[in-house]
């Protein structure tokens, strides 16, 4: 049968299908074990965690589920040069955002703390804790990490959006790598070369690495119903990661107006943006950044800016501006159909298994 790869394998779960680990709060629990329940594997984004957060969620998860689901953090979790921002550059992007701090009627906030990496306290609990799977973005843990997660029997998955990044994660050792094409929704988690030089699409991208990469390879972006799941398959991907379906069920911790958005018109046009963290990602296209494209040099670098503009977010919400909040989401979202996770993981397996009965017929 069409499931049964070197991923679903390896993973010990029924179906290649991974659910996307959003970050910034945006996975659930729930989400998590329901598809992992259903035979895929669920991820929750946890590098805005603490440790000792990180501790409780696994807790959290084991309760919701006995299946296989993933941990995924950042290797790089900040652009800041010594952990700050010169008063001058803070300044400049105070005055690039006023105009919308004034339309919100809410006063500009002071310059962000330093911020201190956190990731390798956060390796440290999954190092302890032993979650199944293990993945990353922004870059590649050090050897002693992936060879220590490979003595603890966790999966490492590795994230490349480049032919480039992909050789450098075989190279490294991990076990799996995550083809991530520039349709995506959320961050574009380039780590050699810019996120605006890495911008290959999905089917390319997969193309590309299975020719020259050994490891299995994950297809990620731009899939969200069987079609896509059989055209994955059939180009050489051993599993997909789905990532905008599932940010847009009840299950996820997405907003309910966010869910909406959606499945609105309004998800027919989307655009990558560095204005709402400082780091390029693909969302629903808003006014604020539309309208600051040419400023981008007068951002915060990652995660200041992030800081910086969740006071936008959180009176943009209470005043319901939604044109000024930058709502996450992929090119494949106008074709979005399933509001329950369990629905859109049966629907999935069934059509694919039909899809690609008719393509060997």
């Amino acid at each position: 049968m069409w499931y049964k790869t070197k991923v679903s394998k390896i993973m010990g779960i029924q179906y290649p299908i991974l659910q996307g680990p959003f970050g910034g709060k945006l996975s659930s629990v729930e989400l998590v074990s329901t598809v992992s329940n259903a035979g895929g594997l669920g991820g929750y984004g946890a590098y805005t965690l603490s440790p000792q957060e990180i501790n409780e969620l696994i807790r959290r998860i084991k309760a919701a589920t006995n299946k296989p689901y993933n941990i995924n953090l950042w290797v790089s979790d900040t652009d800041a040069v010594d952990d700050t921002v010169s008063d001058e550059q803070f300044k400049q992007s105070q005055q690039v955002f006023k105009p919308y701090f004034d339309e919100l009627g809410i006063d500009l906030p002071e310059k962000p703390a330093p911020f201190k990496t956190r990731f390798e306290n956060q390796v440290e609990i999954i190092l302890q804790q032993r979650p199944p799977v293990f993945s990353f973005i922004f870059g590649i843990p050090s050897a002693t990490v992936l060879e220590q997660c490979h003595k603890l029997n966790i999966v490492t998955i590795g994230t490349a959006t480049t032919l480039d990044e992909a050789i450098a994660l075989e190279t490294a050792g991990v076990d799996m790598i995550v083809a991530s094409g520039f349709e995506a929704g959320g961050h574009r988690p380039s780590f050699l070369a810019s996120a605006e030089q890495s911008t290959v699409g999905t089917f390319v991208l997969l193309q590309l690495i299975k020719e020259k990469v050994k490891t299995p390879v994950i297809a990620a972006g731009g899939i969200a119903n069987a079609k896509g799941v059989a055209a994955a398959l059939t180009l050489g991907a051993d599993a997909v990661q789905i990532g905008t379906a599932f940010l847009a069920t009840d299950e996820s911790n997405a907003t309910t107006f966010h869910k909406q958005m959606l499945f609105s018109d309004a998800a027919r046009y989307t655009m990558l943006s560095k204005a709402f963290t400082g780091r390029l990602g693909r969302g629903l296209i808003n006014r604020i950044a539309q309208d600051l494209i040419p400023q981008e040099m007068n951002f915060l670098p990652f995660p200041l800016q992030t800081q910086f503009m969740s006071h936008i977010r959180k009176a943009a919400i209470e005043q319901e501006k939604w044109d000024m909040i930058f709502f996450w989401g992929g090119q494949i979202a106008p074709i979005l159909k399933h509001t329950k996770a369990n629905e859109l993981m049966q629907t999935i397996v069934k059509e694919t298994t039909a899809y690609l009965k008719q393509l060997k017929a």
